[in-house]
């Protein structure tokens, strides 16, 4: 289920504009956060995990989000694990096509300028309980600044472009180029790249954009969840994107890798408009179809590279957890090669 909010948060977030500002230091003792300084320079990543089955081998890289942001990651053990496999299976994701083509496509853009602001017209003061904005303005001094715009914005977005501000204050990026570092080293050894999307088709996008523009969410839980996590929670972020970059999977497995922004994705898909364009049944949809790519390059591949979100890696219902279920071997990179991992399966 994790899986596939987060990808349908990104692919939500990316079909809208974004206001970038620039952030002003806020005074001193404003917010009180203790600072967690991110690790840089050349890092070695996390082991790979090895799925098997027969003579035929899947390496795993898991990857948390956010990264440090100026860590240099070696990548000497994925570029050879790369340039001797068959393929290359990206993580999955979602993508949202409004099936009223090319020009279609760009009539429909004006309409999407207003998505992002309160559909009655209301501040972010009118529309929050009173402690949750005195919470809100000191962390939008610190980390967004002087941006009045920002307060007419639904408390989901002002959320989300918080959260993004505050990881980047706190010496980390979103993605860190791994995926684009291994679609690179694909590309560089001639290696078949295989896409795991799940591609929405949204009939009447005009008329989905109009009611998303007036339906009500239940976004409060969110903006008091980032709120939580950009005052209380940087230092742990911190610390597992450190131990991400130097390899430390015993911190990892003990880390929570939970998507901090769960609740504002539950404030979009349990929408009455999320059910009725096909959300309901999005997060099967999504697991399946990496699945299946998991498992054609397991049957026909001798050697494969995959990569995942780190909690579909090691968490107890991650996508390489149901692959140990059906019969494959699973190996994390700090076990022994003698150490049976299948469970009885197909």
């Amino acid at each position: 289920m994790q899986l596939a909010k987060s990808v349908l948060l990104l692919a939500l977030c990316a079909a809208l504009p974004v206001a970038a500002q620039d952030a002003v230091p806020a005074p001193a003792g404003t917010v009180a956060n203790l600072e967690a300084v991110t690790v840089s320079g050349i890092q070695p990543g996390p082991g790979l995990w090895k799925v098997s089955k027969g003579d035929h081998v899947m390496y795993v890289l898991g990857v948390v989000s956010p990264l440090p942001d100026r860590m240099q990651w070696k990548t000497d053990e994925v570029e050879d694990v790369i340039a001797h496999s068959q393929e290359v299976i990206d993580p999955p994701k979602v993508t949202i096509k409004a099936e009223t083509g090319f020009f279609g496509g760009l009539l429909l853009l004006p309409s999407l300028i207003g998505a992002r602001k309160n559909p009655d017209g209301k501040t972010l003061e009118q529309s929050l309980p009173t402690p949750l904005y005195a919470r809100w303005q000191p962390l939008k001094q610190q980390y967004i600044g002087r941006d009045s715009g920002i307060e007419r914005w639904r408390p989901i977005f002002a959320a989300l472009e918080l959260y993004d501000k505050a990881i980047k204050h706190s010496g980390m990026t979103a993605s860190g180029g791994v995926k684009n570092t291994v679609r690179d080293l694909a590309k560089k050894h001639n290696v078949k790249i295989t896409q795991t999307k799940y591609e929405m088709k949204i009939a009447e996008p005009r008329a989905a954009v109009k009611a998303f523009k007036s339906l009500s969410m239940n976004d409060e839980q969110c903006f008091a969840d980032v709120l939580d996590t950009v005052q209380g929670q940087l230092g742990a972020m911190v610390a597992r994107a450190n131990a991400w970059a130097t390899g430390d999977i015993d911190v990892l497995r003990k880390a929570s890798l939970k998507d901090q922004r769960e609740a504002c994705v539950t404030a979009v898909t349990e929408t009455g408009l999320a059910q009725k364009i096909g959300l309901s049944d999005l997060p099967q949809k999504v697991e399946q179809t990496w699945l299946d790519a998991a498992k054609a390059a397991l049957a026909s591949d001798a050697q494969s590279f995959a990569l995942l979100p780190m909690d579909q890696v090691i968490g107890a219902q991650g996508l390489l957890a149901k692959l140990k279920a059906q019969g494959y071997r699973v190996q994390a990179p700090d076990e022994d090669d003698t150490v049976e991992q299948a469970s009885p399966g197909n």
